[in-house]
Formats: structure tokens, C-alpha cells, sequence
């Protein structure tokens, strides 16, 4: 059984969706281990309900710091790295120690709408202002640049062109809710096949 951490900014809708997975189905894979959010998050309530250990660091340390005070937790301790609405970007030294073993969720078909400022509903303003007819989310690896790692997974929907970005927004978070358990899943059985 891989054990995870679940790095999160915010309310933890995506970490709810793993802790339900994992406690659902006999045959998960992975176990959460931590929850470590970089600000005040709601997540770290749902991390406590469930009994997981749940941290809050400062990311007004910077980067560096940030990366340093999450490997002294989880080192030794953790297999995977789960990045759900985590919105801080890792240091480089951090990335390469982690290669391969960090995956994030984001909300939008990469690679398009990726990069610098492409999260929460500004992803969703800009599918919209596209005129896009489909969008989702993407769970990748994550890499030195921002959303630019190798894609695991993805799933789609298509859009009603009558939509509000907020709209959107929750009819791609319904889509996430089901890929990254079923993506966590998917990693831990291709690493008990090794």
C-alpha cells in the first residue's frame, strides 16, 4: 500500500474525493498518511474528521523554505506527493528529489489553458472566452514548469455554451472528484506490478 501526502490550498473537495475512495474500496492502493496545507485551508478540518494528521506551514517563508519544512515531514514517510488545489510552486531540488512521485490535479485539458495564472475560475474564464466546446481536467506529473509535466490522465466534458465560468468550474470539479482517485489508483497498481 503506497502512502500519500495531499498537499492542498484551500477547502479540500479533491481530498475528500481520495480519503472517500480510499475508505470505500477495499482494494485502494493508498493510504493518506498527511495533509500539509501552505495557508488557512478547510482541508485541514476534513484531514482531522478523518484522522490524518494535518500541518499548516508558511509559504511567506518562500519557496525554498516551503519545500524544506514538507520533505523534514513527510521524509521516509510518504511514496507519493498529491498535489489538489495546492497553489504554491515547489523549488526545483524539491521537484528533482520527488521526480516522478509528485502529481497534480488541474482543472482543464492540458496543455492548453496551463502556466503562470491558469488556476481556479481564471482557468474556466479562459476556456470560456476560447470558445472552446470541450474542457476537463488533467492529472500530471509534476515538473519544473507550471502544468508542463507529463499527463497521466485526463478526463472530458462538453460545454453548454450557455455555462457561467462558475458553472464550469463545478462541472469540471465533479470530473476531478473522479479522476485523481482513479489516477492515485491507477499509479499504485502500476507499482505493485513492478
Amino acid at each position: 500500500m503506497l502512502r500519500v501526502a495531499v498537499l492542498i490550498s484551500g477547502g479540500g473537495s479533491n481530498l475528500q474525493s481520495l480519503i472517500d475512495y480510499s475508505r470505500s474500496n477495499s482494494d485502494a492502493g493508498y493510504e493518506i498518511t498527511s495533509v500539509i496545507a501552505d495557508r488557512p485551508a478547510g482541508g485541514l478540518e476534513k484531514a482531522e474528521k478523518a484522522g490524518i494528521p494535518a500541518h499548516l506551514l508558511d509559504r511567506k517563508k518562500g519557496m525554498e523554505s516551503l519545500a524544506d519544512d514538507i520533505h523534514r515531514l513527510i521524509y521516509g514517510q510518504v511514496d507519493y506527493i498529491v498535489l489538489a488545489g495546492f497553489l504554491s510552486i515547489l523549488d526545483s531540488l524539491f521537484i528533482e528529489k520527488w521526480n516522478k512521485r509528485i502529481i497534480n490535479i488541474h482543472p482543464a485539458l492540458l496543455p492548453d489553458f496551463g502556466g503562470r495564472g491558469m488556476y481556479g475560475m481564471n482557468v474556466h474564464r479562459a476556456v470560456l472566452a476560447s470558445g472552446a466546446k470541450e474542457s476537463g481536467c488533467t492529472v500530471h506529473y509534476v515538473d519544473n514548469g507550471i502544468d508542463t509535466g507529463e499527463i497521466i490522465n485526463q478526463m472530458s466534458l462538453e460545454i453548454d455554451q450557455n455555462w457561467s465560468a462558475e458553472q464550469l468550474q463545478k462541472e469540471v470539479l465533479k470530473l476531478e472528484h473522479i479522476l485523481l482517485p482513479q489516477t492515485l489508483q491507477l499509479l499504485c497498481d502500476r507499482g505493485s506490478e513492478t
